[in-house]
């Protein structure tokens, strides 16, 4: 991808341009991979696990030594790796290989390793790529189930159905240019919109 050609990016008053992945999931960011990113031969909730550790507080002679604080800490990750699972709906494959689990499956955990770590952002980069009509319909009851959770969701995608059916405010964007910007109502009567995916008619 081309640089930015201006602008700065900040996340509760701190610039995120050059910040490491740890660093910008501490303040509040994460996304899942377009292009899935598992630990594949990591179980699935050992998957959703890793997610949590920016937000652990044991130190590394906790862990050598197996404090009770660790301990606990370790119990506390499993059972809320188990309860993501179940929120993005695939609790069945818990101790399943990642890279055995089905396509959207996958899409689903990579969701819920990306919600492990508490994030007030979301960025979603075209989830509903590959996916069955279906499979579509289920990934946007599961994305208004993330926004009633609280967690802002920034959506790129080019499946105008999705787009339409779960946002509140939607950018239009035209080989770079800003075209539309409004709730779904307004943008889908928009005459730049209409033109720029659905072709001008004679």
């Amino acid at each position: 991808p081309c640089p930015p050609a201006s602008g700065r990016a900040t996340a509760r008053g701190e610039a995120t341009a050059g910040a490491k992945p740890p660093q910008v999931a501490s303040r509040g960011i994460a996304r899942p991979f377009q292009n899935i990113r598992l630990f594949e031969y990591m179980s699935a909730i050992d998957n959703v696990r890793v997610g949590q550790h920016c937000r652990t507080h044991s130190k590394l002679w906790d862990s050598l030594f197996k404090t009770p604080r660790e301990r606990l800490e370790e119990r506390e990750i499993t059972d809320r790796a188990m309860e993501l699972l179940r929120f993005v709906g695939i609790e069945k494959y818990a101790e399943s290989y990642a890279r055995n689990l089905p396509y959207g499956s996958q899409r689903r955990l990579e969701i819920a390793r990306a919600l492990a770590t508490r994030p007030r952002l979301l960025l979603l980069d075209e989830p509903a790529a590959g996916f069955t009509p279906q499979e579509k319909v289920e990934l946007m009851r599961l994305v208004e189930k993330i926004i009633a959770d609280g967690i802002t969701v920034f959506l790129i995608e080019h499946d105008m159905k999705v787009v339409m059916g779960i946002s509140r405010r939607i950018v239009v964007l035209d080989h770079g240019e800003k075209i539309a910007e409004g709730p779904p109502e307004e943008v889908r009567k928009n005459e730049r919109v209409i033109e720029a995916y659905l072709g001008k008619s004679a």
